[in-house]
């Protein structure tokens, strides 16, 4: 039986090489805004979610509202 809460989401997750190129920046330069540790860490970007073992990833439709939020700056 499906969860109706889930059937009506659409989510799509992205990998870091499409985020890169969605943001334009280097990959250390994501990994920097999301090391709470880094001078550069940004609290406001998007969070990533554990995919596997050593892969993460993140949904678009919240990294696309992070940019939005950005555009306005």
């Amino acid at each position: 039986m499906q969860d109706t809460c889930l059937r009506d989401v659409h989510l799509r997750v992205i990998r870091m090489r499409e985020m890169v190129l969605k943001l334009g920046i280097s990959r250390s330069s994501v990994y920097e805004k999301i090391n709470p540790k880094s001078m550069r860490y940004d609290a406001t970007f998007p969070k990533p979610i554990k995919l596997g073992a050593s892969a993460i990833g993140w949904v678009e439709k919240e990294v696309d509202l992070w940019i939005k939020g950005r555009a306005g700056h």
